[in-house]
C-alpha cells in the first residue's frame, strides 16, 4: 500500500505543475490581455479604446485554426483589418509579444507625412491605433508543423486606408 501512495504523489505533483504552467500561459493570452495591450498603445496616441467583439474573435479563431497546420504568415483576405504574428518554437509567445511587435513599428511611422521610413513597415502599428477600428478579436495557436506560435488580431471596421491618418493629433510634428 505504501508504495502505491508514494507513486501517485509524484504523478499528482507533475499534473498540478503542468496545469499551473498551462494556466500561466493562457492567462497571458486572454481577450482582456489583447484589449489592454491595444488600449495602452492607443492611449499613448490619444486614441479611444477598443472592445472585444465575439463575432470578430470567432473570425480570428477560425482563421488561426486554419493556419495551425502550417503557421504561414498569410493574411486571411477577410472583411476585417488584420495583424498577424509568428514566433518560432522554443518560446511561449504571447499576446504581449505580438502586440509589442506591431507597436514597435511606431518608430518607423511619421505622422506629419503619414508615411513609413523607406524600406520599413509601420502598417501593423497604424492598424493597432486606427481610430475608427473600435472592435477587435484575436486568437493564438501552436502550429503543428513547427511548434511555432501563430497569433492574429482582427479589427472592425478595418483601417489603413490610403490618404487617411490612423488618428488625429493637434501636434502634426509628432
Amino acid at each position: 500500500m505504501a508504495s502505491s501512495k508514494v507513486s501517485r504523489f509524484p504523478v499528482f505533483f507533475v499534473v498540478a505543475i503542468s496545469m499551473a504552467m498551462v494556466a500561466a500561459t493562457s492567462a497571458q493570452n486572454t481577450p482582456q490581455d489583447f484589449v489592454d495591450l491595444h488600449n495602452r498603445a492607443r492611449r499613448a496616441d490619444g486614441v479611444g479604446p477598443v472592445t472585444w467583439d465575439a463575432r470578430v474573435a470567432a473570425f480570428a479563431a477560425n482563421y488561426a485554426a486554419r493556419r495551425a497546420g502550417d503557421c504561414r504568415l498569410q493574411h486571411s483576405g477577410g472583411p476585417y483589418g488584420e495583424n498577424i504574428f509568428w514566433g518560432s518554437s522554443g518560446k511561449a509567445w504571447s499576446a504581449a509579444d505580438a502586440v509589442a511587435s506591431w507597436v514597435g513599428e511606431k518608430k518607423n511611422y511619421h505622422y506629419n507625412t503619414n508615411t513609413c521610413d523607406a524600406g520599413k513597415v509601420c502598417g501593423h502599428y497604424t492598424q493597432v491605433v486606427w481610430r475608427k477600428s473600435v472592435r477587435i478579436g484575436c486568437a493564438r495557436v501552436v502550429c503543428a508543423a513547427n511548434r511555432g506560435v501563430f497569433i492574429t488580431c482582427n479589427y472592425d471596421p478595418p483601417g489603413n486606408f490610403n490618404g487617411e491618418r490612423p488618428f488625429l493629433t493637434l501636434d502634426a510634428s509628432a
